[in-house]
């Protein structure tokens, strides 16, 4: 990166960090808005403003940030990842499933999705595709309000790796 946040244009600003997060450049736009500083130079900085954004969201809101993002494993070469996800989906080693893993997948998107209305999310920087199964079978027992946030949690984790690629 060869402008500090704090140096950028409206047009330069949301170019760079409006694709943090999947599909919701309102984030960066929203941090644009209550004023970019030098405070937000740095990944730390960065970070906090945007997450502050999403925390002041309303529930639809964040509930739209959640839905934004694609299932696991489905759709590593569809055309609506962006590339952010595509990368950290082939990281994890998702686009080379067993079928069993496959189908495994498939089944708990779909239990999860009925079950919460948005899709599973974790930060997959760092894991293999047994322990996001791990995880997901984990995370499907919670409940409502406490998944809920365990999602936004993940977002801002994804959000976080993503800042650590731009500011790096």
């Amino acid at each position: 990166m060869n402008l500090q946040p704090s140096e950028m244009t409206h047009e330069e600003f949301l170019e760079m960090f409006g694709p943090v997060f999947e599909h919701s450049p309102w984030i960066a736009e929203r941090v644009w808005e209550h004023g970019v500083e030098f405070r937000h130079d740095t990944i730390a900085g960065m970070h906090q403003a945007l997450c502050n954004e999403i925390r002041r969201a309303g529930r639809d809101e964040q509930l739209e940030l959640l839905r934004a993002h694609p299932e696991l494993a489905v759709q590593v070469g569809a055309g609506e990842l962006t590339g952010h996800s595509r990368r950290e989906q082939r990281g994890a080693g998702l686009d080379r499933c067993t079928e069993s893993e496959y189908a495994e997948f498939q089944r708990l998107n779909q239990a999860y999705r009925e079950k919460f209305g948005f899709p599973f999310i974790v930060a997959v920087k760092g894991y293999q595709r047994g322990q996001i199964l791990e995880v997901f079978r984990t995370r499907l027992a919670h409940v409502e309000e406490e998944e809920f946030q365990a999602a936004l949690h993940q977002v801002m984790r994804i959000g976080l790796f993503r800042l650590q690629e731009i500011f790096e």
